[in-house]
């Protein structure tokens, strides 16, 4: 099985303030000022749906040209509901991430409404991000000096 390691840096270093580099690409994830950040970029929650969205894009764009598929474009809304009280420490019995996601995908194509149910479905079942969100990822955390 080929594998590629997709590696990224992070570094907190004022506040909530976190610079990522990802190859020559530099990111900022902040909180809103409202939450203790000055809201220099998108929260982690944010860029995890932007992830999701911009996977979705990706996977639908290499279908559309493997297939010759004449799609024009992509516009997503994604959302989930978040139990906050878990983040910040407190009891609760509801895990601390989305409880579900929901992604409303409008395609710009000349196609029916089931031809794009199941050019979705495909992009969805090729996506790693989605993949990834609907089934459990191992993730190990680990200490380094």
């Amino acid at each position: 099985m080929p594998t590629k390691i997709v590696r990224v840096q992070v570094k907190q270093t004022n506040g909530y303030r976190t610079e990522c580099v990802a190859g020559k690409h530099h990111l900022v994830i902040d909180q809103p000022a409202t939450a203790g950040g000055t809201d220099a970029g998108p929260s982690p929650l944010e860029y995890q749906l932007m992830a999701l969205g911009g996977c979705i894009a990706a996977i639908g764009r290499l279908i559309a040209n493997q297939r010759r598929l004449a799609v024009r474009g992509f516009e997503m809304e994604i959302s989930g509901p978040i139990n906050t009280d878990a983040l910040l420490g407190k009891s609760s019995p509801d895990r601390v991430g989305y409880q579900s996601l929901e992604v409303r995908v409008k395609v710009d194509a000349d196609m029916s409404h089931e031809e794009k149910e199941r050019y979705l479905y495909e992009i969805e079942a090729r996506c790693p991000i989605s993949e990834n969100l609907q089934n459990p990822t191992p993730v190990r955390i680990v200490v380094v000096e």
